[in-house]
């Protein structure tokens, strides 16, 4: 969901504002049968305070700017257990796990969310995370955790990077929207893709996965194509859906282009955030161009604090936290049986057979699927 998390920011206000948020240590002493927090939180009754021979523990969260789960839901965590935790924002997913294998053994804080499936082998060999088994782990989607066999990380959300369009736009002109990628291809939709650079941005870097997945050793071809059919290449998700899309109701009013990469679950925030709030959403998904991404908390190897940083793990994974999850952050939650809100489910599109490739594969090629796009589109 990145740099996955790749997931939308769909209110740059919202980001700037919760990028900010800290959550406070409490004071108090704890024993060591102490309860951890379970998915509703505890009762203020059953609170245990943990420390070290310093004080009370808080715990660093690294984080992407994504990150953005709803006010005060952290520190429910604070009051059940007596951790504090102190969110650490840090850029995309790119971003924070390369800083995360250079300082491997000696991290920069003690858990880290925001690893997705394209970056997983990487971390993995690297050895960035200590392995940790959650007792949640049997409530989680089966699929997302057999991608980490060892433990190394626990699956938290899992999002879909798809193809959007501008519905009004295509509606005015009587032009069909495209409905595979194959089809951006055709002159009928020249000039009016934007996509967001693979080298640069977590959704941009899952579309080029995708484009293997449909097309095999055709998928440079295929760019080729798209290349000489008018894709504008910009940095990241933001400027590609907020400045460059016609559809986005955040758009400058510069917008141009009905068609962009984003994610499975834009067009409900573009409902839930609009004022007056429309019945129907301005953007829809093709489901045909969708890829999986599935994005990963741990337990950062060297932190002093593991057993804490554990609970963390465990209050990430619970049904509190998960809840949180589709309107804070528009991502689907990978504890089951969590209950989706209406609005999400209404307008969100969840792909039965999204494209996929294995994460042993992407970690072996991504450097040379990246040049190769370099030569090809941006040279």
């Amino acid at each position: 969901m990145t740099p996955v998390r790749r997931v939308p920011v769909v209110r740059r206000a919202i980001v700037a504002a919760l990028a900010c948020a800290t959550v406070a240590a409490a004071c108090g002493g704890r024993g060591d049968d102490a309860p951890s927090p379970d998915a509703a939180g505890a009762d203020d009754a059953a609170v245990a305070t943990t420390t070290t021979g310093a004080g009370p523990v808080t715990l660093t969260l690294l984080a992407h700017d994504s990150f953005t789960p709803s006010e005060g839901l952290l520190e429910e965590f604070t009051r059940a257990t007596g951790i504090g935790v102190e969110v650490a924002r840090g850029g995309d997913a790119g971003e924070l796990v390369a800083k995360a294998v250079l300082t491997a053994g000696a991290p920069e804080g003690d858990v880290l969310w925001g690893v997705d499936d394209t970056l997983l082998a990487r971390v993995i060999d690297a050895r960035v995370f200590a392995p940790y088994e959650s007792p949640e782990l049997a409530a989680l989607d089966p699929a997302a955790t057999a991608l980490v066999p060892g433990r190394e990380l626990t699956p938290v959300d899992t999002g879909d990077v798809c193809i959007n369009y501008d519905v009004a736009w295509f509606a005015d002109r009587g032009i069909p929207p495209p409905l595979t990628l194959r089809a951006l291809t055709s002159p009928t939709y020249r000039d009016l893709l934007v996509v967001p650079s693979p080298l640069t941005s977590s959704p941009g870097f899952a579309f080029l996965v995708g484009t293997v997945a449909e097309f095999g050793d055709g998928w440079r071809d295929w760019w080729r194509d798209l290349r000489a059919n008018g894709v504008q290449i910009v940095n990241g998700w933001t400027e590609a859906y907020y400045d460059e899309f016609s559809g986005s109701g955040g758009a400058s009013g510069t917008g141009q282009r009905p068609i962009v990469v984003s994610y499975g679950s834009s067009p409900p925030a573009e409902v839930i955030f609009a004022d007056p709030v429309p019945d129907e959403a301005p953007t829809a998904v093709a489901a045909l161009t969708c890829v999986r991404q599935v994005e990963f908390v741990g337990v950062l190897r060297g932190t002093p604090h593991e057993a804490e940083a554990r609970r963390l793990v465990d209050f990430l994974v619970g049904a509190r936290f998960q809840a949180d999850l589709p309107l804070a952050m528009f991502v689907y939650p990978v504890r089951l049986g969590v209950a989706l809100p209406d609005a999400f489910v209404r307008h969100s599109l969840r792909p039965e057979r999204p494209l996929a490739v294995d994460p042993r594969r992407i970690a072996a090629e991504r450097t040379a699927w990246l040049e190769d796009f370099a030569q090809i589109v941006l040279r």
